[in-house]
């Protein structure tokens, strides 16, 4: 019997087999369909062969007797007593089947000559690096010098990469193509060409010019890693399969029509309602202009949403571009700005409801995914696509394979960075160089979009900056129009020794008889949290406390609450985090702000007065809080210091701010000037963990720490033309500063509900469609309540084999503050963490 399994397993050469009815996949099948999504993605950027190759050798050593042997197995389809039978569990990620297919190229490419081993280089890093992301050209570490990795993952011998052995075996088709995409003329000069349009258009110098060059790596490496996820998702799920898009977007044409048909109801019957729609004609007269980098300078309450949605179609429409993507800083708003363009886009009876709007920013699964998380994975396969700025980062620079299978979706399309001052300060040259090779190379347009512009065009050019052409700005006399919008008065009410919390709840409710509604916006949930309970002892109803330890349902369930009172002119009291300043439609009377940045207190102000229906100003206190620790805060701490310069400049002169205007864009360019100075030295992102202090705009450049290291040893430079530590730039890179996990919540009957159907489902698009609503019931929390919520029993995952967790103590979930380390107190709802 095991003569014959084996006998069955030789002459059925498989890359996967499907769990639900043991179906096989064969591996000619899988190449084949993995080569021709990978053609696709990549003829984007003109990389059609290049992009064929890879997806048609990625695999290549599954050809080997020992890869064969394992899977099947691993499958059972090996009888255990069999001289084929391996333990599979002990060989599991041992067998290499990638190192094969990328030496295959590297063998042939790099004989050729100088240039065609680049191409080598290109094409082979992204075979070789396919299940653990981008490998390191170059390594190092605390105890050895650099040395070539890449050049010694194309020396494996043959034991191990089975090139030889593999390419024996191939299937007669595969191996006609890949000698065909071998000797075709344009799979070498496409990416010569494209290697040299970045070197030529590059302005800023060697350094970012090679660190755009890596990006290409990243973007057809991306076109492989989708393909191949693609196509095995789809196979083990032939009923997810259809429910692909797969680029099969309803037109732009129709889109835009029913956005118009939106904006013809909106009435111009106030000052602020004129103005709003003439930014919307501005931005609809700009969607013609060629793509490029733009900026959108609108006040707080201008209506830059829909006014850049406006804009994105109708550019879209007219370059032919493939989606647009907004970019939001915080999870806490995403579901709100996804939710009005849903109602718009996708109205009741439309027949593309769920195909248009696409919200992505819930970190629910882990990167190490099983086969059945792949498939519950996102790779933003949708026409208008809603995602968070570290979703975006860690597309770009994150580690392994998830995030990075989604670049080439960058491509064609408009990306709209709503609240782009929110930009992780870090960060700032390896944003200002991806837009630049995302504008300049993959022809996308690129709109920077904030009351707050942060003059990302005036750091150091050498490192990367944007370059914005004379007409970039979309609207015509910025300064004009902030003049126009001004509804507030910002009153600086600090003093010597700072406000007390009790001080801080007496001011609040004193706004509240005054002005009939106050916001309270803090920098700490352990402020927003002593204020709200000094606050409710004063008042009985109508108080509201706001944090990220609630979840998107629970927020949304109070904004609801929130804006009903303020529409029917009730007293109403809020305190909350600054997750309520960038993009929440909320109108109160008078704001309270303790001392932050300059730029968080001009978004606070436009929750003040937003609508200018009221008689007089509204009125925006700075307070300083006589208690606050912000040293885990440094980001805040650093504004909160620039704001106080300002404010005492201000006070010496006010008239060189704007006639007063303390969060006009002169204070703004003043504010960005001082921050950016300050922190300069950290915008290259700066790293200590890896073993050499370093930085990762050198490591995903030049390298030069890891060149000259390599140089002392051995006597020469290293004979490969990406000399990149992709890997250990991935590890290090964090688009926040510490990881956090996904915790689905029981908040009311649904979340319960959410829960108890993930535990029951099994079939992986079942899960995909409960996933997708459960990141409404998330919260993202960090290591530290990780731990004690995993110490306390109190999470648990959905199902054996799936690491996504959930909270199984619902008092463990406060209806005031949310999720919490400890339980509820008795009578109470307050967490003391």
């Amino acid at each position: 019997m095991g003569d014959v399994c084996s006998r069955v397993s030789d002459a059925v050469i498989i890359a996967h087999q499907r769990e639900k009815d043991g179906a096989k996949q064969t591996l000619q099948q899988h190449l084949q369909g993995v080569a021709n999504l990978s053609k696709i993605a990549a003829a984007k950027l003109g990389l059609d062969d290049a992009g064929e190759l890879i997806g048609l050798l990625h695999d290549l050593g599954k050809y080997s007797k020992e890869f064969q042997d394992y899977i099947n197995s691993a499958l059972g389809n090996i009888d255990s007593d069999a001289d084929d039978y391996v333990d599979a569990k002990g060989k599991k990620g041992k067998v290499d089947h990638s190192t094969a297919g990328a030496q295959a190229i590297w063998d042939v490419l790099s004989q050729q000559g100088q240039l065609q081993s680049i191409t080598a280089q290109i094409l082979a890093l992204c075979i070789a690096s396919h299940h653990s992301g981008l490998i390191d050209c170059l390594e190092s570490n605390s105890h050895t010098p650099a040395w070539d990795k890449f050049s010694n993952r194309m020396r494996k011998s043959e034991d191990r990469a089975h090139l030889e052995e593999a390419l024996s075996k191939m299937d007669e088709a595969i191996q006609q193509r890949f000698q065909q995409l071998m000797a075709s003329p344009t799979l070498h000069t496409s990416v010569i060409n494209k290697l040299t349009d970045i070197g030529k258009q590059n302005k800023s110098g060697a350094l970012t010019a090679s660190f755009k060059q890596g990006l290409l790596v990243r973007l057809l490496f991306s076109c492989l890693i989708d393909a191949d996820r693609v196509d095995t998702a789809d196979f083990e799920s032939p009923v997810a399969a259809q429910k692909r898009l797969k680029g099969r977007y309803a037109s732009f044409d129709k889109l835009i029509t029913r956005l118009e048909t939106k904006l013809a109801s909106f009435k111009a019957d106030t000052d602020v309602n004129k103005i709003r729609k003439q930014i919307s004609d501005h931005c609809l007269q700009r969607a013609n202009s060629k793509p490029g980098i733009f900026t959108l300078s609108v006040p707080t309450g201008g209506g830059k949403t829909l006014a850049s949605l406006r804009f994105a179609l109708n550019h879209a429409q007219t370059h032919e571009l493939e989606r647009i993507i907004y970019i939001i800083p915080f999870t806490s708003i995403i579901d709100q700005n996804a939710e009005e363009t849903r109602k718009i886009l996708e109205p009741q009876g439309c027949g593309d409801e769920g195909n248009i709007v696409l919200e992505h920013h819930s970190n629910l699964t882990p990167e190490e995914q099983t086969w059945k998380t792949k498939i519950l994975s996102e790779n933003w396969d949708a026409p208008v696509v809603y995602t968070t700025m570290v979703q975006f980062l860690e597309t770009l620079f994150g580690s392994g394979t998830r995030g990075a299978r989604r670049m080439h979706q960058l491509s064609k399309s408009v990306l709209i960075f709503d609240e782009i001052q929110t930009l992780p300060i870090n960060c700032v040259h390896l944003f200002n160089n991806a837009i630049h090779f995302l504008v300049d190379h993959c022809g996308s347009s690129v709109v920077l979009c904030t009351a707050t512009q942060p003059l990302l065009n005036e750091v150091d050019p050498k490192k990367g900056r944007i370059e914005l052409a004379p007409d970039s700005e979309m609207m015509p006399e910025v300064k004009e129009l902030f003049a126009d919008l001004r509804r507030v008065e910002v009153i600086d009410q600090q003093k010597s020794g700072g406000w007390s919390f009790d001080e801080v709840a007496d001011f609040a409710i004193e706004e509240i008889t005054q002005c009939g509604s106050c916001l309270v916006i803090v920098n700490t949930k352990k402020a927003a949290q002593k204020i709200f309970e000094l606050c409710k002892s004063q008042m009985d109803n109508n108080i509201f406390h706001l944090s990220t330890s609630m979840c998107p349902a629970h927020r949304k369930a109070i904004l609801s609450q929130v804006r009903q009172l303020l529409e029917a002119d009730e007293d109403v009291l809020c305190i909350s985090t600054q997750l309520i300043e960038a993009g929440v439609d909320v109108d109160f009377g008078a704001v309270i702000r303790f001392t932050a940045g300059l730029d968080s207190i001009a978004q606070a102000a436009g929750r003040c007065n937003r609508n200018g229906k009221r008689p007089t100003k509204g009125r925006v206190s700075i307070v300083n809080p006589a208690e606050e620790n912000l040293d885990m805060l440094p980001s805040i701490k650093e504004g909160k210091q620039i704001t106080e310069r300002l404010l005492r400049e201000f006070e010496d002169n006010p008239e060189r701010f704007d006639q007063g205007d303390l969060i006009g864009p002169t204070a703004m360019q003043w504010y960005f000037r001082y921050y950016f100075f300050e922190r300069q030295d950290e915008m290259t992102y700066p790293v200590k963990s890896i073993g050499w202090d370093d930085n990762l705009l050198g490591l995903l450049s030049s390298n030069e720490k890891l060149v000259q290291d390599y140089g002392r040893v051995n006597k020469t430079k290293p004979a490969i033309y990406f000399k990149q530590s992709f890997m250990t730039a991935a590890k290090a890179f964090k688009a926040i500063d510490a990881p956090t996990r996904g915790i689905i919540v029981p908040y009311d009957k649904r979340g319960n509900e959410i829960i108890t159907a993930l535990c029951a489902a099994y079939e992986p698009d079942k899960q995909f469609a409960l996933l997708r609503e459960a990141q409404q019931y998330t919260v993202n929390i960090f290591p530290n309540l990780l731990t004690a919520l995993d110490e306390a029993e109190a999470i648990h995952a959905v199902q054996d084999g799936i690491d996504i967790l959930y909270l199984m103590k619902p008092e463990y979930y406060s209806e005031h503050f949310g999720l919490a380390n400890i339980p509820t107190k008795k009578g109470t709802n307050f967490y003391d963490f």
